[in-house]
């Protein structure tokens, strides 16, 4: 039997994963960077680990459908948990690293969960108080150890003393227990981000995630050549959906290493350091990349810029043709002996395939990447979709228009009014306790996407905007943000970008400037970088306003950006202008700069 004839007869993830951790045995699994040296788990340890967890997590009590809460930072426990939680027969409720207090106590009281597991000192600060308050949880796992508390019938357990027993013993039990667990059978509760509203919890299913790793496995088998020495590199929040399914389940799937990035600060060293074959990755950090690149590229001038110009040039044209273009050839071998080793050398030298989801990839960065040989694709879906629902794929060409075909066990049709619909067994059983959210999302089967979209003559999804998000002016002309925020946030000038103007005359916008070039310009001007009294100078907003003029130039007109201000700082996580997932939070950055945006209309 093939793995992917494997994955797609699992009955359930934790039975794929002890099938994997059988075949694999000694060989490294799970690798984290520990006092600067990078150490692995076996496939073995793993298992045993696993089976251990789960009948320690039984032992406390915990039955069939209990909630488990995971609070924690990407590392090999967090795969153990995930995977000891649904080998308990319980449903894993991950939960973001940078919830506050309130969005603990949402979770925790939405959820039910009975008991939490936590990494660290850090993470437990708002997550023990948020368990006081619901009054819910019984039991508090520590991965590290904890500052002690006082209150409440919250026993808390160790994590070695977790991991205590007979493995063989555990393991027969864990296989029993397993026996009963169908692909219908609720894995996790994951609570959507959200860029609007309070997170919800979407039920997904074993069958879910089976089955985006079934067709997320047959992309990479079929168009990528895999081996045994496949290895993929964590970064992501192992709370979101797209990194659970295709930075965990999907190396599980194809038996491949999982390896734990320390950071974004430290990613471009654990890329070198590690050197993964298939990353998964959102658009921002391409585009940080990209940025990156570009610059120490224009530092070596010479040849290596002009190399790097034509690549681009080959690139763009075989994007518009469809193929490259036979006079281009010589040029390319070129290129791909001289430059396309040395950026690839930078990313570990084997990378297979680079997946970009979680937001709409600009296809300039995608054509970026592809042209110095990096292989791009960009995915499309949601949390409610297990979450993937298409891909891009070379067999059937890559556009970086389009998010490609949907994948392996997947339907997709185009509603009347251009939403994007899908059903098949990757779609969620409904949302957590919330049947009226369920019943707008989930109708005679087919998932309601809020994606407005069609398919090509090549059979590939290509995305305009959110339903909910298209800028309607007040001519009744529909305007895709997304799409104008991408292209300004290309310039090197801009960092971030917000537009508005639903129900306006025309689309204004809310800048963070690119904090590298800023501090390059006020050098080359022999200003302070004092970043208030740079923004305020005129010859600074005029640098800004040609960087705009640039994008609108290749804007329709009423796609313009007429006038634009400053944010005051960068959208992030941390002011909660930003999702975990790297996407804005429209209706936070409206609150804060609602009046800034209105003024630019009375100017």
């Amino acid at each position: 039997m093939t793995q992917l004839e494997e994955i797609e007869r699992a009955s359930n993830l934790v039975s794929l994963f002890l099938k994997r951790a059988d075949a694999g045995g000694d060989k490294p699994f799970l690798g984290r960077k520990v006092a600067g040296e990078w150490q692995t788990i076996s496939w073995r340890e793993a298992a045993d680990q696993v089976c251990l967890l789960a009948e320690n997590l039984r032992g406390l009590g915990l039955k069939d459908g209990d909630r488990v809460m995971l609070v924690s930072e990407n590392r090999p426990e967090w795969c153990i948990s995930d995977l000891a939680i649904m080998a308990a027969g319980c449903i894993t409720v991950p939960a973001y690293t940078t919830n506050t207090e309130r969005d603990h106590v949402h979770i925790l009281d939405n959820s039910g969960a009975r008991a939490v597991i936590v990494s660290n000192e850090k993470l437990s600060g708002p997550l023990i108080p948020a368990i006081f308050a619901t009054g819910i949880a019984e039991h508090i796992i520590p991965i590290e150890s904890v500052r002690g508390y006082q209150g409440g019938n919250l026993a808390c357990h160790g994590w070695e003393r977790m991991l205590e027993g007979d493995a063989k013993a555990a393991r027969a039990a864990v296989d029993a227990r397993i026996a009963k667990i169908g692909r219908k059978d609720t894995a996790c509760i994951i609570y959507t981000s959200g860029t609007g509203g309070a997170p919800r919890g979407v039920l997904q299913h074993h069958g879910a995630i089976l089955c985006n790793v079934a067709g997320a496995a047959d992309i990479l088998i079929d168009d990528f050549d895999l081996s045994d020495e496949e290895r993929f590199l964590s970064f992501l929040p192992l709370s979101h959906a797209y990194e659970h399914t295709g930075g965990q389940f999907l190396p599980i799937g194809v038996g491949a290493q999982i390896f734990y990035a320390e950071g974004l600060e430290k990613l471009a060293s654990n890329i070198e350091e590690t050197s993964p074959t298939v990353m998964v990755v959102v658009p921002r950090l391409f585009e940080v990349l990209r940025t990156r690149i570009m610059k120490q590229i224009a530092k070596q001038g010479g040849a290596a810029s002009y190399l790097l110009d034509r690549a681009l040039e080959i690139e763009e044209r075989a994007a518009a043709k469809g193929k490259k273009r036979l006079r281009d050839k010589p040029m390319d071998a070129l290129v791909g002996k001289l430059l396309r080793p040395k950026i690839r050398q930078k990313f570990g030298g084997r990378i297979k395939a680079m997946v970009s989801g979680g937001a709409p990839l600009t296809p300039d960065v995608g054509i970026f990447f592809q042209a110095l040989g990096l292989p791009m694709m960009q995915g499309y879906g949601q949390t409610e979709a297990g979450p993937v629902i298409s891909c891009n794929r070379p067999s059937a060409g890559v556009s970086m228009d389009t998010v490609g075909p949907p994948m392996k066990g997947v339907e997709v049709r185009i509603a009347e009014d251009g939403e994007i619909l899908c059903r098949g067994e990757l779609v969620m059983h409904g949302y957590w306790q919330n049947q009226g959210e369920t019943d707008r999302a989930l109708k005679d089967g087919w998932l309601h996407t809020g994606d407005i979209g069609h398919i090509d003559d090549k059979g590939r999804i290509v995305i305009t905007d959110r339903k909910k998000d298209m800028i309607v002016n007040d001519k009744g002309d529909n305007v895709a943000p997304q799409k104008l925020e991408g292209m300004l946030t290309l310039q090197p000038e801009i960092g971030q970008a917000m537009v508005v103007g639903d129900r306006r005359p025309y689309v204004v916008g809310l800048i963070v400037p690119d904090t590298e070039w800023a501090l390059d310009w006020c050098n080359s001007q022999n200003k302070s970088l004092d970043c208030k009294k740079v923004l305020e100078l005129p010859e600074f907003r005029a640098e800004i306003r040609k960087a705009i003029d640039r994008v609108n130039a290749e804007l329709s007109v009423v796609e313009k950006v007429r006038g634009f201000a400053f944010a005051d700082e960068p959208f992030s996580i941390e002011n909660e202008e930003m999702t975990p997932s790297m996407k804005i939070r429209r209706h936070k950055i409206r609150e804060r700069y609602g009046d800034r945006l209105n003024a630019l209309y009375r100017s």
